[in-house]
């Protein structure tokens, strides 16, 4: 199974031909994104200057397409996974611990909760986004592109 980020829902809005092929080739696969994606996609379509239409364009493919929301054994793994990489990446010294976020560590809560949903229900998250590659260093997730494919 696979979970398109919004950098991928957003090629496949803008008719973009590599993430369109792929998605065709990946057709007999199970192809889903997250209660997340959808939340930034709307707040695309909403902030964007052709309003409208945009919102109209995200919800067709939405509806084409099966959203995962999060849960209370989603919220258990992204607690464990936002820890872990606390852990791993953050200040050793207390004093700077205290004071220390997950953005100054480089990682979007959005980013955590999409690995979450991953890690939960077994599925290739699809995108560019490098917090992922970093989430992967120490969480069992795979992450693919389908934007440099061919």
């Amino acid at each position: 199974m696979y979970l398109l980020d919004s950098d991928h829902c957003s090629k496949l809005l803008d008719n973009d031909a590599t993430v369109t092929a792929e998605l065709n080739d990946h057709s007999n696969s199970d192809i889903a994104t997250s209660v997340i994606s959808q939340g930034e996609l709307v707040f695309m379509a909403n902030a964007s200057r052709d309003r409208s239409t945009n919102v109209l364009r995200v919800s067709a493919l939405l509806s084409g397409i099966r959203i995962y929301s999060l849960d209370s054994p989603t919220a258990e793994i992204y607690g464990r996974l936002k820890a872990d990489l606390y852990n791993h990446y953050g200040p050793k010294e207390k004093a700077k611990r205290r004071h220390t976020t997950m953005a100054q560590l480089g990682f979007g809560d959005n980013d955590l909760w999409i690995a979450a949903l991953a890690i939960q229900h077994g599925f290739v998250i699809v995108s560019v986004d490098t917090d992922f590659q970093r989430i992967q260093q120490i969480a069992q997730i795979k992450v693919e592109s389908w934007m440099a494919v061919r």
